[in-house]
């Protein structure tokens, strides 16, 4: 049930490093009335590596660092997370808890003409399989292709979106997949947003981009209409950036992936 003071508190969001934030992104463009804090835990990145058991532990860490700082709900803006901590996290939490997973499954499924799905990911999600099942058990007749790319998330944290070298690992990745006939391609890891520009160059219009960051948003944006926890107050909303551990590198690309100037970053202990 909302309240007054509910509606205004900010959107509390985490991910692993910075990645994230091409959710924030999303949701300051399709949301712009609603405040944000984020939480990126640089100091333990990267969450794919980690055993399950470690990352439900991280993950109950960033939500509670979040409800600490009076949110409204919680996104988890990243893939690894979504997958291994999420059913936790709602058990857990009286917020409401929207990941990233769903978001994508939903409008992977939202196409009826949808038959042949790709997933790139890290190896973390695509090894834990959630995307996989989650898919299968809506739609059982979805031939799925899963592959892990672990070379794009330094071209992306490098800049290089642009770049021959990219293009080229593209290809590898993309081929096998193209040549089992996928007309859905989903970015299954926030940093890939930032890809869209030259995968719908490669791509073109016979396969269907699903990217976490804006359906993670617009499934955010029905939640809060649902549960009523849409901000009214009309004075200009805040973005509040903490991470875990700071540097002049997590902070350049934190302007990368947010595509904008956002204040002075703030250390958090969790």
């Amino acid at each position: 049930m909302s309240s007054p003071e509910s509606q205004q508190a900010a959107l509390g969001v985490f991910d692993s490093g910075v990645g994230g934030l091409t959710v924030v992104r999303a949701l300051r463009e399709l949301l712009p009335n609603e405040s944000i804090v984020y939480l990126g835990d640089t100091a333990r990145v990267p969450y794919g590596s980690k055993s399950p058991d470690t990352i439900r532990r991280f993950s109950v860490e960033d939500t509670q660092f979040l409800v600490g700082h009076g949110v409204k709900a919680v996104i988890v803006a990243c893939n690894t997370a979504t997958a291994h901590a999420l059913p936790l996290l709602q058990a857990t939490f009286r917020v409401p808890i929207i990941g990233v997973l769903e978001a994508g499954v939903e409008a992977t499924l939202a196409d009826p003409n949808c038959e042949r799905v790709g997933i790139i990911g890290t190896a973390g999600t695509i090894r834990s399989s959630a995307y996989q099942y989650a898919l299968a058990m809506r739609k059982p007749s979805l031939q799925i292709h899963a592959t892990a790319t672990p070379l794009l998330v330094p071209f992306v944290e490098e800049g290089w979106t642009d770049h021959s070298a990219l293009k080229l690992v593209l290809k590898e990745y993309l081929n096998p997949l193209l040549a089992k006939g996928m007309d859905t391609l989903v970015l299954g890891c926030t940093h890939y947003p930032l890809l869209m520009p030259v995968l719908q160059k490669m791509l073109g219009k016979k396969v269907r981009l699903v990217d976490s960051a804006s359906t993670c948003a617009a499934h955010t944006k029905r939640v809060l209409e649902d549960q009523n926890l849409l901000r009214t107050a009309r004075s200009k909303p805040t973005l509040e950036i903490f991470l875990t551990d700071l540097s002049e590198q997590a902070e350049a690309m934190a302007k990368r992936f947010l595509g904008t100037e956002f204040g002075k970053v703030k250390k958090a202990t969790l």
